[in-house]
């Protein structure tokens, strides 16, 4: 990892002195407005040889007037003060002949140099710019790598002191219960109460911040509620949004209505779980943890019995029943670290680490301070 920043910033540094030396050279050749103005025009009157010395050295007369002008009227709306204007009028003398050769427009090329010059300064002015644009990029995101790194190692720290050999399974083993439980209880739910009851029990969920059911699509929970097929139960109704329209007008009196209400909403229906009941792990603090629970058995209390009930509240004394918080910091290193972190723990050189990160990042910010803004 450190290898990288130091790259960066060489990188940048070499940048940085190659956009100064090419700037001095802009600045002594009469600043880069002076360079442009001077490239433009040495750029069209190179074109204007190259697209007229193939006609304007044969026998055409009207292409020779036609070059001829055109040159005069481009050196004419030079400003005498442009770089290298002397050039461009002596490339302009060469080719103001009776006849013309292909070595007449060598010559007028040849003339034009002094004026060349200050195009290839602007073509390596560009570069070096471009150039120092994205030795800055690379560093920047070079300190954003730094950052996280930074961060995760001040977490490592933070979890230096864990015990991650506590018995966490304290803590697991009663919320894999009851979320097993109310998992299989909602699922039952689901096969046999009505897809009405289904719905009220997640309208019921509405009062309860923390238990975050998705709220059905509108038209779903009206058809459900003003209709005969919301007496069937979600599981029925998604077998019948699979029958043909033939078939399902068996069981149902307008077969349309449920395709086009239940069969186009089949991933709501059978996304519908008891995830949002359910305790997460690592588990949260445990002021969170009581609410969440009383919170979660207002809502089973609708659909599950005294066993899931039962083990919720063993969830819920488990800030009194456990050393909690020495048990919950142990599950969040364990589902935080990785096995080069754990190494990295055990070896005991995060703080070291973090001082050869947090020594990088300052030095690659201090080159990005010094180097200039393209």
């Amino acid at each position: 990892m450190t290898s990288e920043p130091r790259r960066a910033r060489a990188a940048l540094e070499r940048a940085a002195d190659e956009y100064e030396r090419v700037r001095e050279q802009v600045e002594e050749a009469g600043g880069e407005s002076a360079v442009r103005k001077t490239t433009g025009a040495f750029r069209t009157f190179h074109r204007l040889l190259d697209d007229h010395e193939e006609s304007a050295t044969g026998s055409g007369f009207e292409a020779y007037i036609e070059f001829q002008e055109a040159v005069a009227d481009h050196v004419d709306d030079l400003d005498d003060a442009v770089p290298a204007y002397d050039a461009f009028e002596a490339a302009d003398e060469a080719i103001h002949k009776k006849r013309l050769s292909s070595s007449d427009f060598d010559r007028a090329r040849e003339l034009l140099d002094p004026a060349r010059e200050y195009a290839d300064l602007l073509v390596e002015w560009e570069a070096a710019q471009a150039l120092l644009r994205e030795a800055r990029s690379d560093a920047w995101s070079q300190v954003s790598a730094l950052d996280d790194d930074i961060d995760r190692l001040e977490r490592l720290q933070e979890l230096a002191d864990v015990d991650l050999d506590a018995p966490v399974g304290r803590l697991r083993d009663p919320i894999e219960a009851y979320n097993d439980a109310v998992g299989e209880a909602f699922r039952a739910f689901k096969r046999e109460a009505s897809a009405r009851e289904v719905l009220d029990v997640v309208e019921a969920a509405d009062s309860y911040p923390l238990v975050e059911f998705r709220d059905p699509p509108t038209r779903l929970a009206t058809y459900l509620r003003e209709t005969p097929a919301g007496e069937e139960s979600i599981s029925t109704l998604l077998e019948y949004a699979d029958y043909s329209a033939e078939k399902l007008s068996h069981y149902v009196d307008e077969p349309g209505d449920l395709k086009r209400h239940v069969a186009t909403n089949t991933t709501y229906l059978r996304n519908l779980d008891a995830g949002p009941l359910s305790v997460a792990f690592p588990p949260p603090a445990a002021e969170t943890l009581r609410y969440e629970c009383k919170e979660y058995a207002s809502v089973c209390n609708r659909f599950a019995d005294e066993s899931v009930l039962s083990a919720l509240r063993t969830v819920r004394s488990l800030p009194e029943s456990t050393d909690y918080a020495r048990l919950r910091a142990a599950a969040e290193a364990n589902d935080e670290l990785d096995a080069e972190e754990r190494d990295r723990l055990a070896a005991g050189d995060v703080d070291e680490r973090l001082a050869r990160r947090r020594a990088a990042r300052e030095r690659l910010c201090d080159a990005l301070d010094s180097a200039p803004e393209p």
